[in-house]
């Protein structure tokens, strides 16, 4: 998959689906929580933007964490994914599944997040991806401000993940993954969703 066009193409449609970790969360429930990760098109804004939204298994429409995600072909860095927080995100928590109110975030919601790009390589069957380097991604935890270190390996299964926080002058590793990756499989394919006019 030389051709970068083809691979933010390849990228976004496999992105576009469901994913969870049940099968880890069961077979280790004291390390991993069951959760749900889904990435959806936004066809109403720019090419390749997903609404992502990650919830734990037992309030799947109450999510922790909603952004819009965009692979994008960065004329300095290659193949990235963009990284944008929506204003008043609860708005529209549990909208993943509501195409009515995906269809009400407009590109003026979005701001972009300043040190979150993932920078993305084409990988065997898939991708593989981390955060750009400079500990500049940073994240509220428990009242604190820390920074994220990040990384994905994705492919038509589903994906792993490793997320980790640490403390922007200690370096001190305060939250995120002890035991290892967590393990999703791809749950739903919305990769029918990407209008035609995104991959051309």
């Amino acid at each position: 998959m030389t051709d970068p066009t083809a691979s933010r193409n390849a990228l976004v449609r496999m992105l576009s689906g469901g994913f969870s970790n049940q099968q880890q969360a069961f077979d280790n429930p004291p390390l991993y929580a069951h959760i749900l990760v889904r990435f959806r098109p936004l066809i109403q804004l720019q090419p390749g933007s997903l609404l992502l939204e990650q919830a734990y298994a037992i309030a799947p429409n109450e999510p922790y964490r909603i952004r819009v995600l965009r692979p994008w072909l960065c004329p300095e860095r290659g193949l990235v994914i963009l990284n944008y927080t929506i204003r008043e995100a609860q708005r529209f928590g549990g909208a993943v599944e509501d195409p009515e109110r995906m269809a009400q975030i407009e590109e003026n919601d979005l701001t972009l997040l300043d040190g979150c790009t993932y920078l993305v390589e084409p990988s065997d069957d898939g991708f593989k991806g981390t955060v750009e380097p400079g500990c500049r991604c940073l994240v509220k935890r428990k009242d604190r401000t820390t920074y994220l270190v990040s990384e994905f390996m994705l492919n038509p299964a589903g994906m792993e993940t490793i997320d980790r926080g640490y403390d922007p002058e200690t370096h001190e590793h305060l939250w995120g993954s002890i035991a290892g990756a967590f393990r999703f499989a791809r749950t739903h394919d919305w990769s029918d969703e990407v209008p035609n006019h995104w991959l051309d």
